[in-house]
């Protein structure tokens, strides 16, 4: 099964797609990590994605394509994939239709009070890379790491003003994917409010998610 995850960000997309790849066996291919991972290796791919990404904006459509591309053309993605980040405009839209379509579209809906307050909240550990929240997962010992005592961090893309430029850029350019898909009869709807474990249930309850 190939499906696309939208929602803006904050609405859990990451986290139904950690479980999902389990329970449908397919992979979580997140263009977040993508993004990450090509920062991290210092190519100059990875220093344009770092300057965009650090800036707030979203990464262009020329560079998100080839990397999506490239990683749906592995070994693991042949049976199916869970898209978490993309497609996030209508150009992106139609190349993934050109190369390799979903099957589903499924939007998390979540308003923006709640947005700010899942995103603002969340602490990460540069060192092992686990994540927490002040208020919805809070470490043991404030601002330090459970699992190797790092220092925890608040990334830059987690403060408000980025926030903030992360919405206007989602609603501007992303939220037509959802009529986009509607017209097309594929989209899925799922209300991200609740806690996680019933968002989950609920994505499991949509027509097609069975388990493995």
């Amino acid at each position: 099964m190939k499906l696309v995850f939208l929602g803006p960000p904050g609405a859990g997309k990451g986290t139904v797609a950690e479980k999902a790849q389990k329970d449908l066996a397919v992979p979580h291919v997140s263009t977040g990590e993508i993004f990450r991972a090509a920062v991290k290796n210092g190519t100059p791919l990875g220093l344009r994605v770092k300057a965009v990404i650090e800036s707030g904006a979203l990464v262009p459509d020329e560079l998100t394509i080839e990397l999506v591309r490239e990683r749906l053309g592995q070994g693991d993605a042949k049976s199916g994939w869970i898209l978490d980040g993309f497609p996030r405009t209508i150009p992106q839209a139609d190349a993934l239709e050109g190369f390799d379509p979903p099957d589903r579209v499924v939007d998390f809906e979540l308003g923006d009070p709640a947005i700010v307050e899942r995103l603002s909240g969340r602490r990460t550990c540069p060192a092992c890379g686990r994540s927490f929240h002040v208020k919805f997962m809070p470490p043991a010992k404030a601002g330090i790491c459970d699992s190797c005592g790092g220092t925890l961090i608040t990334r830059e893309d987690d403060r408000i003003e980025a926030i903030q430029r992360r919405l206007s850029a989602y609603r501007a350019q992303t939220a037509p994917l959802i009529q986009y898909y509607r017209g097309k009869g594929r989209l899925l709807t799922v209300d991200a409010s609740p806690e996680a474990d019933a968002v989950y249930a609920a994505f499991l309850g949509l027509p097609g998610m069975n388990k493995r």
